[in-house]
This record gives structure tokens, sequence and C-alpha cells, in this order.
């Protein structure tokens, strides 16, 4: 008997030993191959080697000592991290909130245990405390294993399936070390001592664990993304299985305790070993899995997606009131990118002259869009079709050809755009969302397309509402417009009145000199008056050129200079003699507003430069200050708009009138701006001598095809 006893001390020996060194030997192969847990590769080899160390300290100190008791809670806290940081591998601390405050709770559960053990060290063993004492650690154990499963049950059942590939193994060891502690713990509480049969045995959890993480090594790693239970139907389930797992084996250990047969504590070891196989057996299945999560869908849920949540989330967005940081084309894209967690996004409108063009990016800002975004052809079939695209499917040729509608190529060759949702509003394409590759991509089922459509369609309707208010606004901006012409009406009807009365009595009182006097008082007067009315207009009249000719560019602007010269610092920096093909009134009006723009965008002491150069083709005028500068957000949609002013009482339609005139005059007028370091404004204009050659040359054509 002795010799036997001798053999099977032995025997578990070496099994710890084993065990032991296999952790240790994993944990260090493991620092080589960082792709195979991703963000948890580090908890996890920590977990690995305090597996090892618990092993290598329960064979050198004793199974029940306090040193390997303290090394077991490091080892759980460090398979805690791990589990943890797995959840964390999406790098979504949203659906991170539920889980941080149990592995706490579980952790601090833990450092109790320890707690206890090192008074027990420092204080002595004391006996009257001991049945006390034993009872308290042991249900500590129960809950740290109880929860953990939970938690890992969480963690695999809200995996997707490519991930679960990963996931597989640490899984399964994390399974088979806390389902052996729970089995443990279970029949020590009930019994009131630790089994030490299974104590002994537990120790050769290190060669099964080292085993299962060396697998999990020698896969390919992958991007994890998870996606966690909506509701806490899959914990209650969870908590029932193990509770009804837990009464089982109670049960069924005390009918064989009772049994009295000598055979007891090994019947007890092999029910325990055979139901921890079971366990590992059933639980990674992935029929039974799928037949859980389909009944649960089934009969708890209607849906994949928790509609609820989704739009409540989507109205929230929509509703954000940031301030100009955060505008309504950038919460359509947010709210869009949020149903497939997209890190970026573009959003597509139709442009004044009509074709699509980019309006607003998030988180996107090195893309290339060209001018026209979309071609009419394109928006043609997605008004028809309403096609979500998958522009994944559409590179690998994968999409039905009949209902795919022709894309651009710049969004093919794009390589982060993963998806093309419509806009529309009463089957009109008002805009589209270009939706950027989201860590994982999967590809999107027919619930995501519905679910995109109908929001697409709902934020065309926000847009249209929105474009309609700002109709309103631009009427509303029509009428003040009117009725300060009306007031100028008024003024210029009642000079009018006052010189038809100068007129008539001038018939009768001609030759009286006091008349004339008076006369030529009144005249001067409403001369002054009609002067200053004309100077107020003229900033808000139509760009209205009759005839073009040769105007000396720099002539011009030497004139705006000087006439400016005196209430800021403006400097002429190069003054290029250019004659260019323009009318004079009208080029002398556009600058007159953009280096009083300078001036008025300026410090006091921030001089104003302007520029006359010559180019082959045109001649150049640049207005560059040093003021506050422009965001590209407001150059490109409210800069231009007329009726849109940031002055105090101001039309809003100066910067609209110079682009008009200079338009009319063949030319165009660039901007370029940076906030918080300045603005140049470069007007181009044809030269003189090449808007005649260009002239002559239109001519001749129209001559040669009138002879044809």
């Amino acid at each position: 008997m002795e010799l036997a006893h001798g053999i099977a001390a032995t025997l578990v020996s070496a099994s710890w030993v084993i065990g032991a060194f296999g952790c240790l030997i994993v944990a260090v192969w493991l620092q080589r191959r960082r792709q195979s847990f991703g963000p948890a590769h580090g908890a996890v080899i920590a977990a690995a080697a305090l597996t090892g160390l618990w092993a290598g300290t329960g064979v050198l100190s004793g199974i029940g000592s306090a040193a390997t008791a303290l090394a077991e809670s490091a080892r759980n806290l460090g398979w805690l991290l791990a589990l943890y940081r797995l959840f964390a591998i999406d790098g979504r601390h949203a659906s991170m909130r539920p889980v941080q405050p149990m592995v706490i709770a579980l952790a601090f559960v833990e450092l109790l245990q320890a707690a206890i053990w090192i008074w027990l060290i420092v204080r002595g063993q004391a006996s009257h405390l001991q049945p006390v004492l034993f009872k308290t650690v042991t249900m500590f154990h129960l809950m740290t294993a109880i929860g953990a499963l939970v938690l890992l049950h969480n963690l695999y059942g809200g995996a997707s399936s490519l991930a679960r590939r990963t996931l597989l193994w640490p899984c399964t060891a994390m399974a088979l070390i806390w389902t052996v502690d729970l089995n443990l713990y279970a029949i020590g509480y009930l019994a009131g001592t630790t089994p030490m049969v299974l104590a002994a045995v537990r120790g050769m959890l290190g060669l099964p664990t080292a085993a299962l993480l060396l697998l999990s090594g020698l896969g390919q790693g992958s991007n994890q993304r998870f996606r966690p239970s909506r509701t806490v139907t899959f914990q209650s389930a969870s908590l029932l299985m193990i509770g009804g797992y837990l009464v089982a084996l109670v049960a069924v250990s005390q009918w064989l305790a009772l049994s009295g047969s000598d055979y007891a504590a090994w019947l007890q070891l092999a029910f325990v070993t055979a139901a921890a196989i079971a366990t590992m057996i059933v639980l990674p299945s992935r029929r039974l899995r799928g037949w859980l999560r389909v009944t649960f869908a089934k009969h708890l849920f209607q849906h994949r997606y928790d509609y609820r949540s989704e739009w409540l989330r989507f109205t929230r967005t929509i509703a954000e009131n940031s301030g100009d940081r955060a505008s309504l084309e950038e919460r359509v894209i947010r709210a869009v990118a949020d149903i497939t967690d997209s890190p970026a996004g573009l959003l597509l409108t139709p442009s004044e002259a009509g074709p699509f063009e980019l309006a607003t990016s998030w988180q996107w800002p090195m893309v290339q869009v060209p001018g026209e975004a979309l071609e009419p052809d394109s928006i043609r079939a997605i008004e028809t079709s309403a096609y979500v695209a998958d522009l994944d499917e559409v590179r690998a040729g994968r999409s039905d050809p009949v209902t795919q509608p022709p894309l651009p190529d710049w969004l093919l060759a794009e390589p982060r755009a993963w998806a093309l949702v419509p806009l529309l509003h009463f089957e009109r394409l008002v805009g589209a969302v270009v939706l950027a590759r989201p860590a994982h991509a999967r590809p999107l089922d027919w619930e995501d397309f519905d679910l995109l459509r109908v929001a697409g369609q709902q934020l065309a309707s926000y847009l249209a509402e929105h474009a309609g208010q700002a109709a309103l606004a631009e009427a509303a901006r029509f009428d003040d417009f009117h009725r300060r012409i009306a007031f100028v009406m008024h003024d210029i009807k009642n000079l009018a009145s006052q010189m038809g009365l100068l007129a008539r009595n001038a018939e009768q009182h001609a030759e009286n000199p006091a008349f004339r006097a008076d006369m030529l008082v009144t005249l001067r007067n409403s001369a002054d008056k009609l002067n200053a009315l004309l100077a107020r207009l003229s900033r808000y009249g139509a760009p209205a050129i009759s005839t073009l000719a040769p105007v000396r560019a720099d002539d011009v602007a030497q004139g705006v200079v000087e006439q400016l010269r005196p209430r800021h610092t403006i400097t002429l920096v190069e003054r290029d003699p250019v004659e260019v093909s323009a009318e004079r009134g009208s080029l002398e009006q556009v600058l007159l507003h953009l280096v009083q723009n300078a001036i008025d965008a300026s410090q006091p002491g921030a001089p104003v430069f302007v520029r006359v150069a010559s180019e082959p083709l045109h001649g150049v005028i640049e207005v560059t200050d040093s003021g506050t500068g422009m965001s590209p957000e407001f150059v490109r949609s409210r800069l231009f708009k007329p009726f849109d002013s940031t002055k105090q009482g101001g039309f809003g339609i100066g910067a609209y009138e110079a682009r008009e005139l200079v338009r009319a005059m063949q030319g165009r007028l660039d901007v370029e701006s940076r906030e918080g370091l300045g603005t140049r404004f470069t007007v181009r204009l044809p030269r003189a001598d090449a808007a005649q050659m260009f002239k002559n040359l239109a001519a001749d054509a129209g001559y040669e095809k009138r002879v044809a």
C-alpha cells in the first residue's frame, strides 16, 4: 500500500513539474509570435507564466501550502487580465463598460484571498478560526470560478465566426482551469475539507494549458472583432446553465458520498473528470452554440440588430448640437458609420452646377475626390434601384451585374472605401455616404442593406429639410434686401420730386438772383445725396459688363492701393506691367472689395500685400493678408454664397459679386486660406493680346465653317 502511495505521489509530482515547465516554455515561445492574440498577447503570456509558477510552487512548497495559495491567486489574476484584454481587443470602449466592473470585482475577491493567506502567514495558524476561514476562502474561490466562466461564455458567445478561430484555444484553456476549480471548491465547500485527490490531479492542468496555448500560437493570428450581447439574456442563460451544472454536481457527489463505498472518493474523482471532459466537449460545440443562438433569436428576438438601440443612437447623433464643430453633414456621416462601426466617411451631394461633389468628410483627411464625384449614369441607376454597394464585392466581381449601377473609378481605386449608401428623398438622390472599411471588415448581408437603406432615406429627409430651411432663410434675406431697396427708392423719389419742383420754379423765377443762389445750394445738396446713395449701391450692384477692353491691371491695382492706403498699411510688393481684357470700373470694384476684406480681417498693424504679375496667357492680381483666415468648410459652403455674411448688418454679396464680375470678364477668382495664418485671393484675367488672339481664332473658325 505504501509503495502504491509512493508511486502515485511521484506521478503527481512529475505531472506538476511537467505542467510547470510546459507553461513556462510556452510563455517564452509566445514572445516571438505577437500576432497570435493581438492586444491581449502580453496578458496571455503573463497568465501562462504565472500558471507555470503556480505549478512549480505546488511542487516545491506543497499543494496545500500558503505559498501555493498565493501563487494560485496570482495565476487567477493573470487569467482575469487576459480575459479582460480579449474583451478589449476590438478597441470599442463602450462595449467594455458592462465587463470592466465584473472583472474588477473578481480581481478584488482574489486580492481578499491573498490578504487572508498573508494574514495567516504573519499571525500564525489559528485553529479555532480554521473552519470559518476555510469556508470563506472556498466561497471566494467559487465566486471567482463562476464569475470567470460567465465572462468567458460572453467572450466566446459574442465573438464573430472569424474571431472564434483564434479564441477557441485560449478560451478552452481558461474554461478547463476554472471548471476544475469549480468542481474542486464546490465539493470542498460541501464536504468541509479539500478533496486531496482532486487537488493533486489539478496540478496536471499546466500540461493541457500549455498544449492549448501552443495550438493557438501555431494558428494564424487575425484581427478580432466582437459583437457583445445586446441584452442580459445570454448572461442570464449562462448563469442558469452554470447553476444547473452545480446542482447536478452537488446531487451526484452527495449521493456518491452517502453510498458508503470504499471507492467513494475515486468515484467522485471519476465523476468530476467525466463532467469536466463532457463540458470541454460540449461547450465549444458550434452546433450546440448555434442551436442556442438560433433558439434565443427565434423566441426572444426578431432581428439580429437591436433596432430600438440603433434608432435611439441614430436620433441622438442627428440631434446632437456641438456648435460649428459638428455640422449636419458630418452628423449624417457619423449616423451611418456607427451602424457598421466604420471609422471614417465621405458625404457626396449635388453642387450648384448639378454634378455630385464632396460636401464634407469625417475623419478622412487624405482622400482624393474629383470634382465630379458621381457621373449622371450612376446617379440615375442608384435612384432607380436604391442600390447599397458593397465595394469589396464589386471589386471582386461577385456583385449582381444586373442591379449594380456603374460606379466611378476613383471610388473603386480608393482602398479604404468599403460601402456606398444612397440618400434618397422621394426617389431623388440628394446625397451619398461613402463608408471607410472598419477594423474588421465583413460582407454585408440583407439585414445590413435594409437598415442602411432605411437610414439613408431618413437622412435624406433631414438634408432636404435643411436645404429647404436654407432656401427659406435666403428668401428672407431677399425680402430684407427688397425692404432696404424700398427705402433707397423712397430717397430717390424724394430727390426726384425735389428736382422736379426746382425745375418748375425755375421757369418762373430763373431771373431772380436769390432764387438762383438757393437753386445752386439745392442742386449741390441733391448731387451729394445722389453720389452718397450711388456709393452705397455700388457694392450691391449686379455684375453687368457691356464691353471688354484692354486695361492696365497694374495701374488699376496702384490706384486701389493709393485710395485705401490712408486707412491701413497696404504694400504693392510686385507690379509687372500687364494689360488684361477687362472692364476698368468692374475690375476696380473687385479689387476694392478684396482689399477692403483683407483690411477687415487683419489686425491694425498687420500689412496687406498686393501683387500684380504676368503669365503667358493671364494677368494675375493677388491680395494677401495675415489675418484670421477661413476654414475649408467656410470657403467651400459659405464664402461665395449670397446673403450669408459674417459682418453685422452686411448683405453678404460682396464676395459673390466679385466672383461674378471676374467670371463676366472671362476670368477666375481663386482663394487659399488657413485659419490663424491668413488668406490669399487670386484674380486671373486673360491678357489682352491672348484674348484678341483667341477672338481672331474663333472668328476664323466661324468663317471657315460658313464657307464649308
